[in-house]
């Protein structure tokens, strides 16, 4: 009686864990093209905003490189630095460049202020004058999708026209009014098919599951190896055992599963109203708590299998409020806290993505190692909710909130930090635009529950990787990643909902293999299969034909 009211506390927390940790569920590598199904389009206004690498000299030495935004009129710019034209900078006079500049232009670049007359009025203006390209300063730090008046005719520009930021344009401008000589470059290149950072971020999602199913499998054999021996022995060590164990694992239910989704959400828009910097520091002490956490257990549990740690893992020391540490723990513990502690303090340096993605990676394999699906019809119903969740929060919350919440909070935008920490990321190696490649908790926990049970189903059934669930439902996640991250590129870097991809192909495959096989019913219920009670194998196999039970 006390275990059935321990389990179902420790599963409304556990849902709390997983909505927390994986309410982003996300890959992402940043927009370099904007689609606008909005602005009005017409012949020869009609181009993708696409932002501009503008690169500066100021007499002969390289200065500052300012990014800019495209115009939705105006000649495609070139992709590569090397055929970008190298121009002088004017300064426009008047200022709004919307009349006849009274400065002579001779293929200058010129610097205008945004207001008094529509762009396209500054760029028809600029380029009878002479100019070569036209820059226009914000009058703010964002950028500014220019496009044409909804009552303007048929635009012929053929001139760039390029809007930059409000500070990066006075920047320009004081050197100007100091007589300088200010060079520019306009060109927007593009970003290569598949980066690096993909691949590596892919066998990390990988391999996370794979070790975290391991030990989500191990951990089940043994329990089920030792369950075995206590009723070979007949002892009622048995129910004591059961009692013990419903505190190492938590198995959630259906109910739990449909929860899921109701407290990421309000997590989620939680984070999308309240994001701020106070707010994110909050987010990076749990963040430092749990990936802590997760390192001690895991490296733990991994010096537990030397012989070198073994005594210390077996010996144990009371602790006041703690209980019983072994020493090992007491061991590892610092250096724990240390790692933890030394990535917080330095997680805006360039180098702090190492830090997040180990503590990040540690925390991922701790809760699917703890928290378990106990059968197919439960794995159903949460990757079911996460899949429309997915979707609701990436695509459909543009209409509610005019911007995809999903990706609004993931980049962390307004909040001063370079987004949250429940993300594993790596550095885009060779893409011009640089910026980081990531992907959310939620895409490795939430379909990595799904894989372990399939292993764990596979190891008690004594089921071979040909034979089995797992390697298929593996395979079937590997697949369903590699496909997020192809329509990644194919939507230029825009943010995609990665179990739109990842639950059709390893549920679909999961539930599929086991209506061929045969074997759905129990996968459905049970989610293990019928084991023989050790004490009735041990008699002889005449008596065994009749008496033989299932348990």
């Amino acid at each position: 009686m006390e275990a059935a009211v321990v389990i179902p506390s420790r599963a409304v927390l556990a849902v709390v864990v997983i909505s927390l940790i994986s309410s982003v569920s996300l890959v992402f590598a940043g927009d370099i093209v904007h689609h606008d199904d909005v602005a009005p389009t017409r012949p020869g206004c009609d181009n993708n905003f696409v932002l501009v690498k503008v690169p500066t000299w100021i007499d002969d030495r390289e200065e500052d490189e300012f990014v800019g935004v495209g115009a939705r009129f105006g000649p495609t710019l070139e992709s590569k630095e090397k055929d970008a034209d190298k121009s002088k900078i004017a300064l426009a006079d008047p200022s709004d460049c919307c009349t006849t500049p009274k400065n002579k232009l001779t293929g200058e670049t010129i610097l205008v202020h945004r207001g008094n007359c529509s762009f396209t009025t500054k760029a028809n203006v600029a380029e009878a004058a002479g100019a070569s390209a036209i820059l226009i300063i914000n009058n703010g730090t964002e950028l500014f999708k220019m496009v044409c008046e909804p009552d303007e005719p048929d635009v012929s520009i053929g001139i760039p026209v390029v809007m930059l930021p409000q500070d990066a344009g006075e920047s320009l401008k004081q050197n100007l009014q100091k007589n300088l000589n200010v060079f520019v470059q306009l060109y927007s290149p593009k970003r290569p098919l598949v980066d690096v950072a993909e691949v590596f971020l892919w066998l990390m999602a990988v391999g996370t599951i794979l070790c975290a199913s391991y030990w989500s499998a191990w951990s089940a054999r043994e329990a089920a190896i030792e369950q075995d021996k206590l009723l070979k022995d007949g002892s009622d060590e048995y129910l004591n055992m059961e009692v013990s164990n419903s505190s190492g694992v938590v198995e959630i239910n259906t109910t739990s599963a449909i929860v899921f989704v109701v407290i990421a959400s309000c997590f989620l828009v939680m984070l999308y109203k309240w994001m701020s910097y106070g707010f994110i520091e909050v987010l990076v002490v749990l963040f430092a708590i749990g990936g802590a956490e997760g390192l001690q257990t895991c490296l733990v549990a991994l010096l537990s299998c030397f012989k070198l740690f073994e005594q210390a893992a077996k010996t144990y020391v009371k602790i006041p409020f703690l209980g019983a540490v072994s020493y090992l723990t007491l061991g590892v513990s610092p250096f724990c806290v240390a790692s933890a502690v030394v990535w917080a303090v330095y997680r805006r340096f360039s180098f702090a993505w190492i830090g997040q993605d180990i503590l990040g990676v540690a925390l991922i394999i701790t809760v699917i190692q703890i928290i378990q699906v106990p059968n197919l019809k439960v794995g159903t119903v949460l990757l079911s909710c996460a899949f429309l969740y997915d979707i609701f929060w990436v695509f459909v919350s543009k209409w509610m909130f005019h911007e995809s919440v999903m990706i609004v909070v993931a980049r962390g935008d307004n909040s001063g930090e370079d987004g949250i920490p429940m993300l594993l990321k790596i550095p885009r190696m060779f893409d011009p635009w640089g910026g980081y490649s990531i992907i959310g908790f939620g895409d490795i926990i939430l379909p990595g529950l799904l894989v372990a049970f399939s292993l764990r189903y596979d190891w008690l059934s004594s089921k071979s990787l040909r034979t089995g669930y797992f390697s298929w439902t593996m395979i079937a996640y590997g697949l369903g990643l590699l496909i997020t991250y192809v329509a990644l590129n194919l939507m230029d870097g825009h943010g995609q909902p990665a179990l739109l991809y990842i639950v059709p192909f390893t549920l679909g495959t999961f539930i599929t293999l086991g209506m061929k096989r045969g074997d759905l019913r129990h996968l459905w219920t049970r989610g293990e299969p019928d084991r023989i009670c050790p004490h009735v194998q041990l008699q002889p196999s005449s008596e065994s034909q009749h008496t033989t039970t299932a348990y």
